[in-house]
């Protein structure tokens, strides 16, 4: 079985088609569907329970911390991050479980956009490669169970980039793999503040994260042309 952790907040127009998405292409494979609320003030509890997922609230808020919260409550031993936004490819489960058993414990998928911008086709283009500054938390994340404990899980102190941070991590305990299919990401943040200011605004985070500009620092930046978008 893979527990699928979905963290969110406010997420009522999207969740019921990703769970309806994942039971209905999971093609035979047992999935349990976890997701981990932040304190939504919308419906999203209600229409995800309904939808068919195990809701739960995160005692704390905020992306790293609710993954490590659906990481203790998951009932699987493969887990399966992915963002609420994020549509895998039909047949994941079957792709993760393969993978797995060829001894790869811990990898993503590649990423497309749900918007043919070229641009955005061309940054999504880079995710093939195998090199850390090229990984996203769109792009979902699976990984044993015991190896993510034995790393400590995401690192809660990380207001932005806890999902490329987590693979440095992995990556010095187990193979990572790029699984050869492509999950389909929202592109609303940029169809909302423009491609190329964003991408900008993403490229200078990377770039401060790196050279270990203080957390604060870079959320204060994120936040301020992120405002009212969930880290």
């Amino acid at each position: 079985m893979i527990s699928i952790i979905i963290p969110t907040y406010n997420e009522e127009k999207s969740i019921d088609e990703l769970i309806s998405h994942l039971l209905a292409t999971k093609n035979g494979q047992k999935v349990e569907i976890l997701v981990v609320d932040g304190g939504s003030t919308d419906q999203t509890k209600k229409i995800a329970k309904n939808a068919g997922a195990r809701v739960v609230i995160s005692p704390d808020k905020g992306r790293a911390s609710q993954m490590n919260y659906g990481a203790q409550k998951a009932s699987a031993d493969i887990l399966y991050f992915l963002h609420a936004d994020t549509f895998p490819p039909v047949g994941y489960a079957n792709n993760i479980s393969k993978k797995i058993i060829d001894g790869f414990d811990c990898g993503c998928f590649r990423l497309k956009f749900n918007d043919p911008h070229p641009v955005l086709s061309f940054y999504a283009w880079f995710t093939r490669f195998n090199i850390d500054v090229f990984r996203f938390g769109d792009q979902s994340l699976f990984v044993k169970k015991a190896l993510f404990q034995k790393v400590g899980g995401f690192d809660e102190e990380l207001l932005v980039m806890e999902d490329q941070e987590i693979v440095t991590r992995l990556k010095n305990r187990a193979q990572f793999c790029i699984i050869k299919r492509e999950v389909v990401t929202s592109a609303r943040k940029y169809q909302r503040f423009g491609v190329f200011k964003l991408q900008l605004i993403f490229a200078i985070i990377v770039f401060l994260f790196y050279l270990k500009i203080s957390q604060e620092v870079l959320a204060h930046f994120y936040k301020t042309f992120m405002s009212g978008e969930q880290h």
